[in-house]
């Protein structure tokens, strides 16, 4: 859902431009964009929970929209007079999203999981941070992406096209374990040692390289019942896998908050369990003065609470925008802030 010199992934970045958007001026989230990937499919993304995030960053100054996509969030929030830095892995995207907001912010590849270290970021200096984490509907809907489990599709699923290992690979060379922990937490499967060991078995005689091989053994396990719901969460625990992406969220979080201007706002929006109780579990440890096992009699630790929760509890898209968008009913939107 994003000065020279080479970036994380060794792109070159171009000159960071301040916004040129004019505060309340009209703005579109949904216009098609064409992908930057070799003439490949419209990127289309319809932004969630738009309201409900512009809401949170009124105010800010300074945004890095740490997962552009399309442009949709960072188009809202430029409008409302923010200055904005978009990154995306995602070349498409990237384009996209230049398309879409022209001079309204700057964007450029970049991983926001690298984004603490990023000499753009640092100097930027956010009072506003956004992360719209998990997979947009161009990457879903494009087949040649392989994030979907229609049939014939190949098993890609990289966020970033560049990066080596692909879904079938991490398939035919992960072990037993790695599989079923994955599906245990990227899909909150019951059966997870199961598929585990039949995947293992079914890659002995054939490379699982398309959806019809991982659909065939998820079958294969759960029975002939099974069904699209079983699909997608399944397949959804092999991207999350395939990209790192727990692992990059539990690093960024406390970086970002690191590089954020003191008083910012730093709001994620999770589609997935695992994504979700990782943030809910940094911020309210944010949030505690005293971070010291119960039993220590004498405190050790900073001693006093790195901001405020702003959410009591996880912001939901509204039945209106579920019944509107059905991929965003699982969407679950947290802010913290930072401490002047």
């Amino acid at each position: 859902m994003p000065v020279t010199g080479e970036g994380a992934s060794g792109e070159r970045r171009e000159p960071l431009t301040a916004s040129a958007h004019v505060p309340g001026a009209p703005f579109r989230t949904d216009l098609p964009h064409r992908s930057g990937a070799g003439g490949g499919a419209s990127f289309v993304h319809q932004p969630v929970l738009l309201e409900e995030v512009a809401a949170l960053f009124r105010g800010c100054h300074r945004v890095l929209d740490g997962t552009v996509g399309g442009g949709g969030h960072a188009a809202r929030l430029a409008a409302d007079g923010a200055r904005v830095l978009g990154l995306d892995r995602d070349p498409a995207a990237v384009a996209a999203a230049r398309a879409a907001l022209g001079a309204a912010a700057a964007v450029r590849p970049g991983d926001f999981a690298a984004a603490g270290a990023d000499p753009d970021v640092i100097a930027f200096r956010p009072d506003g941070i956004l992360l719209d984490l998990g997979v947009s509907s161009p990457q879903l809907d494009d087949p040649a992406r392989g994030f979907s489990f229609r049939a014939g599709t190949p098993l890609d699923m990289r966020m970033d096209p560049g990066a080596e290992e692909d879904a079938a690979a991490w398939l035919a060379t992960a072990d037993e374990a790695e599989l079923a922990a994955a599906f245990r937490d990227g899909a909150d499967e019951r059966r997870h040692r199961a598929l585990a060991r039949a995947i293992v078995r079914r890659r002995a005689a054939h490379p699982l390289a398309t959806s019809d091989d991982l659909v065939g053994a998820v079958r294969a396990v759960l029975g002939p019942r099974s069904g699209p719901d079983d699909f997608a969460r399944i397949f959804q625990a092999v991207r999350i896998a395939v990209n790192g992406e727990l692992d990059r969220l539990r690093r960024a979080l406390p970086a970002l908050l690191e590089v954020a201007a003191p008083g910012a706002v730093l709001a994620v929006i999770a589609y997935h369990s695992g994504e979700d109780r990782e943030v809910k579990h940094t911020m309210r440890e944010w949030a505690r003065e005293c971070v010291c096992p119960p039993r220590q009699p004498v405190c050790t630790c900073r001693g006093h609470a790195l901001g405020e929760v702003v959410t009591r509890r996880a912001v939901r898209p509204s039945a209106a925008e579920a019944a509107a968008n059905p991929r965003a009913r699982s969407a679950r939107l947290r802010a913290f802030r930072k401490a002047a």
